[in-house]
């Protein structure tokens, strides 16, 4: 014979009840005021790295225009960094193999932290601290540009792989945080951002766009050259 059984509202366990927030500050949807705060101070400090960029305005222009000018002569770029800082130089090679703001012809770059199976097999078999200098070898060349980027300027993979570039005749520059570090004393340029870890990583991405913008304006300034001279050409 079957049991039969029926269930009691008394034997279900109690509903935890969820703490009461305190009082909603002014001009926020959030309570807490120690979150409140140091959200605050993060942004804060956003300023410095802003700061440290201004100051350093015109040398990403003019990585914009030289990267411009490589880029149109068929030369490459290729990037890396590890973590967040991959994820940057990824975000930059998208820009230029896709298209920053206005529509305008693809180039080529690389982001060698995306090779997912050639960076293993390399780890694998060579050492982690050499999956970006044989990927240099592999696809670099005279005249390409290597962009490295790291907010901490001592990634030994990153070392690596400036040395490598060194030896081919490839240019290379540094995107850190507080300088000078071993990165920016191993490239041959860099702009190293003074702020906290996080906002100076936060900082690269702005930096990075400033140069898309540079890089832009030159392109569509030689393209307009072209256009001329080949118009001109056409009405000899």
């Amino acid at each position: 014979m079957t049991a039969e059984w029926t269930l009691r509202e008394a034997d279900l366990p109690a509903l935890a009840t969820a703490p009461a927030l305190p009082g909603v500050l002014p001009g926020s949807g959030f309570a807490d005021p120690a979150s409140a705060d140091i959200v605050q101070t993060h942004l804060d400090n956003v300023v410095p790295a802003l700061d440290s960029l201004r100051s350093q305005s015109g040398l990403l222009a003019a990585w914009g225009v030289e990267l411009a000018q490589r880029l149109l002569r068929g030369q490459r770029l290729l990037a890396a960094g590890n973590g967040g800082s991959a994820a940057e130089a990824q975000h930059l090679t998208a820009e230029l193999v896709g298209r920053f703001d206005g529509e305008r012809v693809p180039f080529s770059a690389i982001s060698l932290h995306a090779e997912s199976s050639a960076v293993t097999a390399i780890a694998n078999d060579y050492g982690y601290d050499e999956v970006f200098a044989r990927q240099v070898r592999a696809h670099g060349r005279s005249g390409d540009v290597l962009m490295l980027l790291s907010t901490s300027g001592k990634s030994p993979n990153l070392l690596r792989a400036a040395e490598a570039a060194a030896k081919l005749n490839i240019t290379t520059w540094a995107l850190t945080g507080v300088g000078p570090n071993p990165l920016t004393e191993a490239c041959d340029e860099a702009v190293m951002v003074d702020a906290l870890s996080a906002n100076a990583q936060e900082g690269h991405l702005i930096a990075l766009h400033a140069m898309c913008r540079a890089f832009d304006l030159e392109v569509g300034r030689r393209s307009a050259v072209d256009a001329g001279l080949q118009k001109r050409g056409g009405r000899a």
